[in-house]
């Protein structure tokens, strides 16, 4: 029997108050996050995780005092692996909290696998995201002599396992809404600073898939839908990608436009759509007289969505590329240099 390991990455977040600032350090001491060079960026990082830990204290305190985000990827591992069988074995690698690559590697090794498979729970690629997790793992690979051989998934915006448990999880709560009034989806991703996409990262047009693949599930139940995306998440001084939630919030209290927001980068939940959706977009929503505010649940264990995973898990492990997309070959266009994907559609 093929021992094959599956290695689910995900940010990670801190898992008690005391977690926060040495999380937020991790975070923003990554090359990928801030761009400087490495005796610049320890202290701006050391700076940076101490001014927004003031924040995130509230945040994580308002959730019990650590976030939901590991217990949640927990199950999602034990669903998965249950749908592949025995002869595979899932593990959690999170960016910047526990449990880190290192100690992720050392026990994979243990296991002894013949194949290994590298699968981000970012549907949609990011150089801050899916490159970052990959360039870490290739390390703490190597400094636990970790040699089996290896293969990566890079992106699966239009997945449909993924399209269909988030376009159903819309559907359940449009065929609740019953009132008259005009009604409107926001579709909603964290947000990046504009500099990142201007240097080739493909990952709002990659949401921008996600978002059309899910409008075209939704067209023939619910033709001309008024849908918007938008982002979420901005911190510091640099400028974001657009448009915002709140001021998409806004504009629909001034229009007088029900709202659904539905999250459609994120698999699970966790302080973003928890605190951020639930709570201060909500409360944003009231005082700004939106008459209705609904809030689709992420896919997290959607039968849909872990069969999608299932199978992104063999096509991965027989892909030719050592990287590649849900659909075997690059699908940003060429335009987009930091797409890990190298073989081209023909």
């Amino acid at each position: 029997m093929t021992r094959r390991a599956v290695v689910l990455f995900n940010l990670g977040a801190p898992d008690r108050i005391e977690a926060i600032e040495p999380f937020l350090f991790n975070l923003f001491n990554d090359p990928a996050v801030i761009a400087l060079p490495r005796l610049l960026r320890w202290p701006v990082a050391k700076l940076a995780a101490k001014s927004r830990a003031k924040v995130a204290r509230g945040i994580y305190q308002r959730l019990g005092g650590g976030s939901p985000l590991l217990a949640n990827t927990e199950a999602q591992a034990l669903a998965l692996e249950a749908k592949l069988g025995n002869d595979h074995r899932i593990f959690i690698a999170m960016r910047y909290w526990h449990p880190l690559a290192d100690t992720v590697a050392a026990a994979v090794k243990a296991w002894r696998p013949d194949k290994i498979l590298l699968l981000p729970l970012y549907p949609q690629f990011s150089s801050t995201t899916t490159a970052s997790s990959l360039a870490d793992w290739h390390r703490a690979a190597k400094g636990a002599g970790l040699d089996a051989p290896t293969r990566a998934i890079c992106c699966y915006p239009e997945e449909p396992g993924f399209i269909a448990a988030m376009a159903g999880e819309i559907a359940t709560l449009l065929r609740q809404w019953r009132s008259s009034e005009r009604k409107r989806i926001l579709f909603s991703a964290h947000g990046l600073p504009e500099r990142i996409v201007a240097k080739g990262d493909p990952y709002p047009w990659q949401v921008g898939r996600t978002v059309e693949a899910i409008r075209a599930a939704l067209t023939g139940e619910f033709p001309g839908l008024d849908s918007v995306l938008c982002y979420q998440s901005r911190v510091g001084p640099l400028r974001w990608i657009g448009p915002s939630i709140d001021d998409e919030i806004r504009r629909a209290g001034t229009e007088g436009v029900g709202l659904l927001v539905a999250p459609v980068a994120f698999v699970s939940e966790h302080s973003e759509t928890l605190i951020e959706l639930d709570g201060e977009f909500r409360h944003l929503a009231g005082q700004v007289g939106v008459p209705t505010y609904l809030r689709a649940p992420t896919v997290s264990l959607a039968p849909d969505f872990i069969a999608g995973l299932a199978r992104l898990v063999e096509a991965g492990f027989g892909a030719a590329e050592t990287v590649a997309s849900a659909v075997g070959y690059r699908q940003c266009p060429r335009g987009f240099s930091a797409c890990r994907c190298h073989m081209i559609a023909a």
